[in-house]
C-alpha cells in the first residue's frame, strides 16, 4: 500500500493542552505531521488519514529531544480555535481602550 505524509507549521499564542496528555504545552510554533494511505481499487486517487502527530520539543530531563505525539485531529482543531479566540478577544479589548489618533 502506498503512503504519503505532509507537514505544516502552526503557531499557538497561548499555552494549550490536548486530551490524552497531562502536561500543558507552551505557546510557540509546532510541526503537525499527517500520514495517509492510498485507497486501492478506486477509479480515482484517494487517500485515507492514518495518523496525525504533533512534534513536541522536550523540556524536561532530556532537553533537545523531540517527540512525535499522536493526536486527535478534532481535538487539535478545537485547541487551535480556542487559541485564536483568545487572541481575537485580547486584540478587541486592547482596541477598545486605546486612545484615538488625531486625524489630519
Amino acid at each position: 500500500m502506498s503512503t504519503r505524509s505532509s507537514s505544516s507549521l502552526v503557531t499557538f499564542s497561548n499555552p494549550f493542552s490536548l486530551s490524552g496528555y497531562p502536561d500543558e504545552l507552551p505557546a510557540g510554533e509546532y510541526e503537525v505531521v499527517v500520514e495517509e494511505e492510498l485507497l486501492q481499487g478506486l477509479s480515482f486517487e484517494a487517500y485515507r488519514r492514518t495518523g496525525t502527530y504533533l512534534t513536541v520539543q522536550s523540556n524536561g530531563s532530556k532537553p533537545g529531544r523531540t517527540e512525535m505525539r499522536p493526536i486527535d485531529p478534532k481535538d487539535f482543531e478545537l485547541a487551535l480555535k480556542h487559541d485564536q479566540a483568545l487572541v481575537t478577544n485580547r486584540n478587541d479589548s486592547e482596541a477598545a481602550i486605546a486612545p484615538q489618533e488625531d486625524k489630519i
